[in-house]
């Protein structure tokens, strides 16, 4: 009898002794992934806003508008449609597992804080994980405000299916000019502005 009642008891014992140990332990703060760290990248609201310093869009034949395209930012916050991303802008399509994305993307940094509220700089990370852009994005300083499009709908709406891809637009969100040459550096970044923008840099 008071055999079968110890072995009764024994298993309550040890469930109260663990409860009262769990309770009496300080919680810790679960360690931090790669998703839960700042974002390297800048919020979107201010695209909806024109540059302070824009120009007016260039004479000359003007292009499509942007699509009517809903894209979320890497940050958070309100999803922004592309017909109301304020030109001129330079646009960035890339992804983290694409060379030639990884060795332009220092140079649309520096043309970033060459800006000087003439432009904007907007980068649409495409088919890509978000662990992947945000490595990218701490690696390479990147901080310019990042548009997400896992699924490539900028792409497929601009008839292209190239990485990286770049698209300029003029101050009235006018497509004037789709670069998908391979990897821009700084000199042929400057010529694209200066030739189809007006913007020299």
């Amino acid at each position: 009898m008071m055999r079968r009642l110890a072995y009764l008891l024994v298993p309550l014992l040890l469930a109260a002794a663990g409860c009262t140990a769990t309770a009496e332990q300080p919680e810790r703060p679960a360690p931090a992934t790669r998703a839960q760290r700042p974002s390297p990248f800048a919020d979107c609201t201010p695209l909806t806003v024109a540059p302070a310093a824009a120009s007016p869009a260039p004479a000359g034949k003007a292009g499509e508008q942007l699509p009517d395209l809903t894209l979320n930012c890497f940050t958070g916050g309100t999803p922004v449609n592309l017909r109301d991303v304020k030109g001129p802008a330079v646009i960035n399509v890339w992804a983290s597992w694409c060379p030639p994305c990884r060795k332009e993307l220092p140079a649309f940094q520096r043309l970033s804080e060459r800006a000087d509220g003439r432009f904007q700089v907007i980068g649409v990370n495409s088919r890509d994980s978000r662990g992947g852009a945000q490595s990218i994005g701490e690696d390479y300083g990147v901080d310019f405000p990042m548009l997400l499009d896992q699924g490539d709908a900028f792409q497929r709406a601009l008839e292209r299916n190239a990485f990286p891809l770049t698209v300029l637009v003029d101050a009235d969100g006018r497509i004037r000019h789709t670069d998908a040459t391979g990897a821009l550096d700084d000199a042929r970044l400057a010529a694209l502005l200066e030739r189809h923008l007006g913007v020299r840099v």
